[in-house]
């Protein structure tokens, strides 16, 4: 990882346990906070978002500071591009200061690989355009672990806007490497044929109680209407179709978790009555977001 951390497709399975394994020493015991530690003391790490974010910015915040590093965090609207500065100059100003590294998202797909060429500095992608999220699916693996204790021959239906879904992809190229049964599930126009090409043995349907049936996991995705240039479906078609209710779940085996990356919108993938089911790990994987984050940002720098 001395680049930083590009996307999970170029991590091996190994490296991707030893992560895993390293988040889980910093989960805390019920009732407690994340520890503080001083294993980051004295390094400084740039937070720059060129997309809004709650729950990604925040956990890698969180985690930094719980590590003792500095930390320092730019939007786009605060930063120089909105004055029209190119991307590699902001980066190249920003490394001229010497932080130690660099939490990147951008709308671009690739854009964190493209400047990774050009900086020393390492850089953690938080999520490039249509591309990957890599330590979402770290940390969504890590939520599963927790319940399960393996990864190998469980059934995982990621359901919803496949074809924007940087989330779906990094979940994808995590999972095959495990030999995770994968079934990807949504509407014609967001399920674009090629991503069968993705890994072997990947399953594609536009039924979702097919995808449902005897999964172990059901994994939602947020419909990305800032990424389609027209509307696939009313937000009631796309609910009644495609969205997760509570009788969906008696297909799936009897213990399924049922996941979301959030932000969730109640009602239109996923219904309250699911969300807030004892099925639903979502805050579950908003917690293990820290340790994951913990567990990268010390491997990187450390």
């Amino acid at each position: 990882m001395a680049k930083g951390l590009l996307g999970i497709e170029d991590l091996s399975r190994t490296e991707i346990e030893t992560i895993l394994d390293r988040a889980k020493s910093f989960q805390p015991a019920a009732g407690e906070s994340f520890p503080r530690l001083d294993r980051l003391r004295g390094r400084t790490i740039v937070n720059l978002f060129f997309e809004n974010s709650t729950r990604t910015r925040t956990s890698f915040e969180i985690a930094a500071k719980r590590l003792g590093a500095d930390t320092l965090s730019i939007t786009a609207s605060g930063s120089s591009v909105s004055k029209g500065e190119s991307l590699v100059d902001t980066l190249n100003t920003l490394v001229a200061m010497r932080p130690d590294a660099i939490v990147m998202r951008h709308s671009a797909s690739g854009a964190p690989h493209f400047l990774s060429r050009y900086l020393t500095t390492p850089i953690v992608n938080a999520g490039d355009g249509t591309h990957e999220h890599p330590t979402q699916a770290l940390l969504d693996a890590r939520t599963i672990l927790d319940i399960r204790d393996r990864l190998e021959n469980l059934k995982v239906a990621i359901i919803g806007d496949i074809a924007h879904s940087r989330v779906a992809r990094s979940n994808i190229h995590l999972l095959s490497k495990f030999g995770v049964e994968i079934v990807l599930c949504g509407p014609a126009p967001l399920l674009p044929k090629q991503l069968g090409e993705m890994a072997p043995g990947l399953t594609l349907t536009n039924d979702i109680r097919h995808a449902i049936r005897d999964a172990d996991v059901i994994m939602m995705l947020r419909v990305q209407l800032e990424r389609q240039h027209e509307s696939t479906f009313p937000a009631g078609d796309y609910f009644k179709f495609y969205g997760l209710r509570l009788e969906h779940l008696s297909l799936a085996k009897p213990n399924v978790l049922v996941m979301h990356p959030g932000p969730i919108n109640r009602g239109r993938e996923i219904s309250s009555d699911v969300a807030d089911s004892q099925s639903s790990v979502i805050l579950n994987q908003v917690e293990n977001g820290v340790a994951v984050r913990m567990a990268v940002l010390e491997r990187l720098l450390t």
